[in-house]
């Protein structure tokens, strides 16, 4: 499953980084708001290198983190967590991953201390991040049929302690 899911979660994430992006652009003509540098200046503090701006690095980052976080996406679709509850559970990990990162570096502060509406496009973007890896990385992984989640839950539908876990078989 891990091995699968590398592959799929890479195109997957990279799939909704691209979404993420030309809905960022879509919004920013609609608002006014300049392109972020936070992923760019990361890398900087990251990798100890100056701070100058830069176009390149930006980007690396910005399509970087998102290619590696669908990987965590992919290995939820692999595993059977699929669909919107699963999609809303990743963009929590996706937000959070930001977070640790930016707060860690000194680049970010904590969401709480953001202004309200720059919050909401942050989360509005997150969001359209998560869903389109998760419809992607879903997608993929249902061509290898439900996952040991999936086929657990098949065993007694509804939530039951006396259904015991699935054997072990050679993924």
């Amino acid at each position: 499953m891990l091995k699968r899911s590398l592959g799929q979660g890479v195109l997957a994430g990279l799939v909704g980084v691209a979404v993420m992006t030309v809905a960022e652009k879509i919004e920013q003509r609609v608002t006014g708001r300049p392109d972020s540098h936070v992923p760019g200046t990361v890398v900087a503090r990251l990798t100890d290198r100056p701070e100058r701006r830069s176009r390149a690095r930006n980007l690396s980052m910005h399509f970087g983190q998102g290619a590696l976080l669908g990987v965590v996406r992919a290995l939820m679709a692999n595993a059977g967590l699929r669909g919107p509850v699963a999609s809303g559970m990743f963009a929590v990990v996706r937000l959070t991953n930001d977070q640790i990162v930016e707060n860690a570096t000194g680049v970010g502060a904590p969401p709480q201390t953001w202004p309200r509406a720059e919050l909401a496009v942050d989360l509005l973007h997150k969001c359209v991040y998560a869903f389109a890896t998760g419809a992607v990385a879903d997608a993929l992984a249902a061509r290898n049929g439900p996952g040991p989640g999936q086929q657990h839950a098949a065993l007694r539908p509804g939530r039951h302690s006396d259904v015991g876990p699935l054997p072990r078989t050679d993924r």
